[in-house]
């Protein structure tokens, strides 16, 4: 499916939160996904992916995570810039983000070309924890949330998150997608998010794969070509499964 890109600004708080959209080209009201990045913002690997999901019948919109704390259009490099981007995503409140999660999805849902009833969230590492913070807004059918950080633990932004403790929240479906080999989220952290998932009633699904931290990243050592394409393929699976697409 051919697709168009372009930049958006929404605001929030008084701050534009810059965006990057890739939509279906031809005419027609889409199911959209609110994707978001790693600690690094909006990279090349980032946009790959989102072009691609695109590619098969998705609006899809990819915020700016820092858009508070960095200039609209700041891309911090994987390497050269890490311990900045480790700063950053420790300096926003979980309530600011929430409120950026409100505004993405109510931007989506006001889009002429956007079905407002299809409305998903996925999400990479920092980006998988606010995918599961999306998740728990009642306007969200499916999220999946790749390698999603801080879950298990709690840790998100300059405070404590209760993603875990509001899980029965969560009215859509959930795939959770993590790597055997990630430390950040190491196997009592995949199996705390699994309790507390089962006990709390949610539809869900966990898929693992002997992959690294970061795998679906198509840039760098840990980048697994075969396990990416697995778990983007459960992803259109479950997004086309609730958005009745095919």
């Amino acid at each position: 499916m051919l697709i168009t890109t372009e930049t958006v600004d929404i605001p929030v708080d008084g701050s534009p939160m810059r965006c990057f959209l890739a939509r279906p080209k031809a005419e027609g009201r889409y199911p959209a996904v609110v994707f978001y990045s790693d600690i690094f913002q909006l990279t090349g690997p980032m946009l790959r992916i989102s072009r691609r999901l695109a590619g098969y019948g998705f609006a899809v919109l990819s915020p700016e995570i820092y858009h508070r704390i960095e200039p609209p259009g700041t891309v911090l490099d994987f390497d050269a810039d890490r311990a900045r981007a480790l700063d950053d995503s420790g300096k926003v409140p979980v309530a600011q983000f929430d409120a950026d999660i409100a505004a993405a999805l109510a931007y989506l849902a006001g889009r002429p070309d956007v079905d407002g009833g299809r409305l998903l969230a996925a999400g990479f590492c920092f980006g998988g924890h606010l995918a599961f913070r999306a998740a728990l807004r009642p306007e969200v059918k499916a999220t999946a949330c790749f390698y999603g950080t801080g879950i298990h633990n709690g840790k998100l932004g300059c405070d404590r998150a209760d993603s875990l403790e509001r899980a029965g929240e969560i009215g859509g479906k959930l795939l959770m997608v993590f790597g055997t080999l990630d430390p950040h989220i190491p196997e009592d952290g995949r199996r705390t998010i699994d309790e507390a998932l089962k006990s709390s009633g949610v539809d869900y699904q966990i898929q693992t794969y002997p992959a690294e931290h970061t795998f679906m990243r198509d840039e760098g050592a840990r980048h697994d070509p075969e396990a990416t394409d697995q778990a983007f393929g459960a992803m259109i699976g479950l997004f086309r499964g609730v958005c009745g697409t095919s």
